[in-house]
């Protein structure tokens, strides 16, 4: 009796949980069908009587928007206009004219040209301001209007107008749209006479290709050593991660396990071809900017005790993302799950599910982070990036150089040197001279717009106070004298950074000669985390004690 009585307690709990999911289930499908009955209405009811005409496709994109900025980051859609660029992204090219186009105080200059594109082969140049594209006046047109008045069908023509640095005239350019590549390996190349260093920029379709060919050719070299540099690459396609890891870790092995809330899709990956090379000595260099598939690649072969990782902790991007096919040629690329390292450690370390009060959200602090193991028992932790084995300090610029950049006031400084030196490019080991440097000390304090320190900054705040408060007639000889005293320090920042200033300056004013290989004319000299790579390959048991973990 007992029995029977226990039985039917079980299957009635089971028949009541049942029953209470479908409820959820129902619930959940009318709460969505009822809230989107209500965006239907509210939106013919705004299309109807508001007192302008709406447009419905910024509307709904405004909305689209909106909603996926309250999940993460990666979340995004791509309206039928912004395809071209979606492809881009994931493929590494594109139909247009190679050249990459930056709208800045009310400019669309040329930032950068691919080797060979039919910009750069029509002789447009870095610097160039483009003022019409097919006749159509761009100066009001945002990037998305500008781009697809660029970009086009293979073979089709596009004239494009443009003001030069040093012309007085317009110059106009026709030429015929072509499939542009961009290079997932800007720069590779051996260091010394065994130590081989390549860069990867980004993961695209082409990244394990490239990566392949640079590794090969280097070894035919006589490299025997090598840097894979994954400093400031934000990832990509995860089969080139896991295709790259399978270039040193052995076939069969699993490099990444996606799981999310459709089991279905969970999936692990691992290699599946022979390696090129699983005894080769590597190291990887990584920052704070190295995410997604960049901490693929440097987690599996840590967790495999293949290579030893040298720079600052990474980025923390561990979730995944598929792109769904959505109506009327749009798309959606969504997170659907994160990704497991094989120690068996996610290393996301921002929990987008959780916002604070004000929206905001937070990285996961170390105390709450899990220990996992690596393949020789070496402790690594999850939830907070790829931390390195040997932490360096990272490359720390003044916040005067970092003006310099982002004012593109170095930009417009190489510009002017390449057009007055345009007939003497460069060669191996270019230095600015002190004549350059002094040139462009000059050349900064003439120009209207120039970084402010903190003390001008306070002296400026001081004067305002004052003549608030009345007080600037009894103070406006002490103001003068402050802001003669601090004008005369700001003065001197250009020689007080030298240094650095003539490290970018030297890298910007290449660019126009050499596009993305400029890179190959720049001295590791000054590169801590190189440096200390290129210690470690000299102390090899160093470098073996570190992947034994002793």
């Amino acid at each position: 009796m007992f029995k029977k009585n226990k039985v039917g307690i079980i299957v009635g709990f089971l028949v009541a949980s049942l029953a209470f999911s479908a409820y959820k289930v129902e619930d959940r499908l009318f709460e969505i069908a009822k809230n989107l009955d209500v965006f239907s209405t509210m939106y013919k009811e705004l299309n109807a009587y508001y007192v302008d005409e709406i447009n419905p496709t910024k509307a709904m994109k405004t909305s689209i928007v909106a909603m996926l900025k309250e999940l993460d980051p990666y979340t995004v859609f791509y309206a039928e206009d912004d395809i071209e660029d979606y492809f881009t992204m994931n493929t590494g090219t594109y139909n247009g004219i190679g050249a990459t186009v930056e709208f800045f105080e009310g400019k669309h200059t040329v930032v950068m040209l691919i080797e060979g594109s039919p910009a750069d082969k029509a002789g447009i140049k870095i610097g160039d301001d483009i003022l019409k594209i097919n006749n159509v006046d761009v100066t009001d047109k945002n990037d998305a209007e500008f781009g697809r008045l660029l970009k086009g069908q293979t073979g089709s023509s596009v004239k494009v107008q443009v003001k030069r640095f040093g012309e007085k005239k317009i110059l106009d350019f026709s030429l015929a749209r072509g499939v542009v590549k961009t290079s997932d390996v800007p720069h590779f190349g051996m260091i010394n006479d065994e130590v081989g260093y390549v860069y990867l920029s980004e993961f695209s379709a082409t990244a394990a290709k490239d990566i392949k060919s640079a590794t090969l050719e280097m070894k035919d070299k006589g490299m025997k050593k090598l840097i894979l540099d994954l400093r400031g690459n934000p990832g990509g396609l995860l089969n080139q991660a896991v295709e790259i890891c399978n270039f040193f870790i052995p076939k069969g092995v699993v490099v990444v396990e996606t799981k999310g809330k459709v089991k279905e899709w969970n999936k692990k990956y691992g290699t599946n071809a022979n390696p090129l090379d699983t005894e080769m000595p590597v190291i990887v260099l990584i920052n704070g900017k190295s995410a997604s598939a960049s901490e693929i690649v440097s987690g599996t072969l840590q967790d495999y005790d293949r290579g030893v990782l040298v720079g600052q902790r990474s980025f923390g991007k561990g979730l995944v993302q598929v792109t769904r096919d959505l109506s009327f040629n749009t798309k959606m690329k969504i997170t659907t799950s994160k990704y497991y390292i094989p120690s068996g450690r996610c290393i996301q370390a921002v929990d987008y599910g959780h916002r604070g009060a004000d929206g905001s959200v937070s990285k996961l602090p170390d105390s709450l982070r899990s220990v996992f193991k690596t393949k020789n028992g070496r402790l690594v932790l999850d939830g907070g990036g790829v931390d390195p084995d040997i932490k360096t300090k990272g490359a720390e610029m003044s916040d005067f150089t970092k003006f310099l950049i982002s004012k593109k006031v170095l930009f417009d400084f190489a510009t002017k040197y390449y057009f007055t030196h345009i007939d003497k490019k460069p060669e191996q080991n270019f230095s600015l001279s002190n004549a350059d440097m002094n040139e462009f000390d000059a050349w900064y304090n003439s120009q209207p717009n120039k970084y402010k320190t903190g003390n001008q900054k306070a002296v400026e705040e001081l004067e305002k106070v004052s003549k608030k408060e009345g007080e600037y007639e009894a103070m406006k000889g002490k103001i003068a004298e402050l802001n003669k005293i601090a004008d005369a320090s700001a003065s001197k920042l250009t020689v007080k950074y030298r240094s650095e200033i003539k490290e970018q300056l030297e890298l910007e004013i290449l660019s126009r000669f050499y596009y993305q290989k400029a890179m190959k004319f720049v001295s590791f000299e000054k590169d801590e985390e190189v440096q200390q790579a290129l210690l470690l390959f000299k102390d090899m048991n160093k470098y073996k004690s570190i992947l034994a973990g002793k």
